[in-house]
Parts: structure tokens; sequence; C-alpha cells
């Protein structure tokens, strides 16, 4: 067999028509006419026949969209960092992995090229659980630089399980007179059901809109009817594979982009393009922690990071923002060492308050700050930044403060699912 020859597989009773792919030792696989790849265990596979040319199907192309050229379009930067959006099947080991850049995406989807014309910047080419802190500044400097250079936008293609992190730090460490977009995609550009080329599409359209903030752009619905953008400190992956796996939460998102349109329509208040001047502040302390509460938990677990130099803590706590009274031991001792521990709530959705119940109160007592309606990772990052760029008194003010729209003083109920 030739890679790219059109071929029958016989395994049992059973023919699969198709391309010949890139094969691993012992396995034959082949692309099927329906966009989808077969592995077939070498044993399981009784014959191997060549389609004859007079039999391969003749598809019609569909019609191409005309790729505009103009130099009077808007410049947009593509800052690439890898994920499953600049990613391909390793059909070494049969797993997806990040494999190209952002040179090779726009090569992916040429429509992109009726929108903007781009600056194509690789940072870094990796799975997004492999993101560090030190990336977010570097990433930090190369958006800052960008916008420096005279870009009307910059779109960031991640990897979506760390996603919301990168987007609050830079929240916190930027501010921009322009849309600061991410992107990414739960399916590899390779899948016929990847959502890669309609995320980024819609990503460019909220670059060029005047929401100049950090936002998070992916599908709205599982179908591809929409995507929305997500203000990057609200906004959390909800689920591990869907497509729609990104909502807002304690927040409605920024805006819904309709497709194939492209129309944009505006859901909520932001910072408009040209408000703010460029800054950048992203130095972060890394000593800084989440903790999750359950039943029954050791509070060793505190005295841990405490003895290990921690400045920061978050505890993400039950309900309303509780943790069990045989915490509230550790908890004092870390405030009386000037660690600021901060509050949120496992439930995600809704506010905590530790004033209705007497183990809250006796929290507040304790010395613990409400982190309000914030994510529990959106308050480690602000602690971190916080603590990197504040003296320790005044870090414990700003921490109960809206700084990028990561508090809300009210929560609508619509906001709930």
């Amino acid at each position: 067999m030739k890679e790219g020859q059109r071929v029958r597989v016989h395994s049992g009773e059973k023919v699969y028509e198709g391309l010949v792919m890139p094969s691993p030792k012992d396995t034959v696989v082949v692309k099927l006419d329906s966009g989808y790849n077969i592995g077939i265990p070498a044993e399981e596979v009784s014959k191997v026949v060549p389609v004859p040319i007079e039999e391969i199907p003749q598809k019609v192309a569909p019609p191409t969209t005309p790729i505009v050229t103009s130099k009077e379009l808007p410049r947009v930067s593509i800052i690439s960092t890898g994920g499953t959006i600049a990613s391909r099947v390793d059909y070494r080991t049969g797993a997806v992995t990040s494999q190209f850049d952002a040179e090779d995406i726009l090569g992916e989807i040429p429509e992109l090229a009726n929108l903007a014309t781009y600056n194509a910047h690789l940072a870094y080419n990796i799975l997004s659980e492999n993101m560090l802190p030190e990336y977010w500044q570097k990433l930090a400097e190369e958006v800052y630089s960008q916008i420096e250079g005279g870009t009307e936008g910059v779109v960031i293609t991640h990897g979506t399980d760390t996603m919301g992190y990168t987007a609050a730090a830079l929240s916190f460490m930027l501010s921009s007179p322009v849309p600061i977009v991410l992107v990414g995609s739960q399916r590899s550009s390779d899948r016929p059901s990847s959502d890669a080329a309609m995320n980024a599409l819609c990503a460019v359209k909220v670059a060029l809109s005047d929401i100049a903030e950090v936002s998070v752009v992916m599908h709205k619905e599982s179908s591809d009817t929409s995507c929305l953008a997500h203000r990057g400190c609200k906004v959390r992956k909800m689920h591990t594979s869907r497509r729609d796996a990104f909502k807002s939460i304690n927040a409605p998102p920024l805006a819904v982009i309709h497709y194939p349109s492209l129309k944009l329509e505006k859901l909520d208040e932001h910072r408009r393009r040209g408000e703010v001047k460029l800054d950048i502040h992203n130095n972060l302390d890394e000593k800084c922690c989440i903790i999750k509460y359950t039943p029954g938990a050791s509070s060793d677990i505190i005295d841990y990071y405490v003895d290990k130099g921690y400045r920061g803590i978050v505890l993400e706590g039950t309900g309303l923002g509780h943790v069990g009274r045989h915490w509230l031991g550790a908890i004092k001792r870390a405030v009386d060492e000037g660690v600021i521990v901060v509050v949120t709530s496992q439930c995600l959705y809704g506010r905590v308050c530790d004033r209705v119940y007497d183990t809250g109160r006796d929290m507040l007592k304790a010395g613990i700050i409400e982190g309000e309606d914030m994510l529990p990772e959106v308050a480690l990052v602000k602690l971190m930044w916080l603590l990197a760029n504040y003296p320790p008194e005044e870090a414990k003010k700003l921490v109960k403060e809206n700084l990028v729209g990561e508090i809300n003083r009210r929560i609508s109920h619509d906001y709930y699912p």
C-alpha cells in the first residue's frame, strides 16, 4: 500500500474503502469518505485491494471563497501557543499532538484572508496543560509588542484546557486599546467535526470589533450556528469534549457572532477600542495556590503552603464559602504570618457570603477575604498579580475591588443556565 492510494480493506465480513493514511506498526489506517479515519489491526485484515481508477468516485469540489489580498484590509496579529486548534493526528502514536503554527493555521483556513492581513507569530507549540505562569508573562510581552507595532487586533490560538487561566492573566497584565482574543478548538483541524475554522473566523471578527478587552471566543452551541465572545476573567471550560464547552459564569457573554454571516451582536457592556492607553504590568508572584476543601480533609495542607513560604492562598470552599471548623486554626495561623487567604466557592455560580452561618463569621474573624463572585482560578491569578505589583496591605484591599470585570456587584438570575 502507498499513502494516499484508494483501497478496499477486507476485515471479516466488512469492507472499508478509503485512502491509505500513515499507519503505525501492525495497524492499517484508512480515511473514509465521511472524513473520519479508521484503524484496523493488521491481524484482522484478510486482504487489501487497490480501487481501479474508473471506480473511484469523482467528487464535485465545493465553490471556493475568493481570497482577498487588498492591502486596505485591517491588520491582525495571530500568535500561536499550540493546543488542539494547532494539532493533527500523530500517526506514530495515534494521539492528537500540537504540530503546526500560526502560518499553517492561515493556510488551513483560507477564508481568513477575506477579513484582514496578518502577522503570524509562534510563541509556543505546546498543549495547554504545559502552560506556565512565566509563559503568560512572555505572551503578554509579545501581545504588547504587536499592539505597539500598530496591529488592530490580536488573536491568540491556545489549548482549551487552561485557556481560562491565560485569559485571566492577560486581563490583569495588559491594558489594551485594541481587542485581545483567545481562541481554541475541541476537535483537531484534520477531523471533519473540527470547530477550528469557525472559531478562528469568529475570533478574527471580534479582534476587528471595538470590544477592546481580553475575550475567549468558542462555539455557542454544539452545531455550527454561532460563537460567543466571553470576558476573559468570567469564562470557564465546563465540558471535557463538547464544542460548546465554554460558558460565561456569573456574567453574560460580551457578544454573539453568527455563522456563516459573521454578524456580531453585542450582549454586554465593554471597554471600547481606544478608551485606554497601552500598558503592561506582567509581574507575577508564583507563591500562590488553590486549596479545595473536602469533608474531613486535614488542615495540614494549609500549614504545608505556609511553611513553604507561599504568600497567597485561594480556598475553594463549600456553598457560600465555608470550610470545616477544624481548618480555622490553620487559617488564622496563615493570616497571622502574612498570607492573604481568599475564599471562593466550589459552586462557581453565585456569590460567596460568610456572614450567614456561624462558621463563615468565624472564618472572617480568622482573617479570610471573601472572593465575591470570582471563579477560583481567576482569584488565584489575581492574587499572583496583586502580590507582585502592590504592597500586601494594598493587595488585600484590591482583592475585593473589581479591576477588569472579574467581580459583579449584582448577579442576575438570567446568568444561571
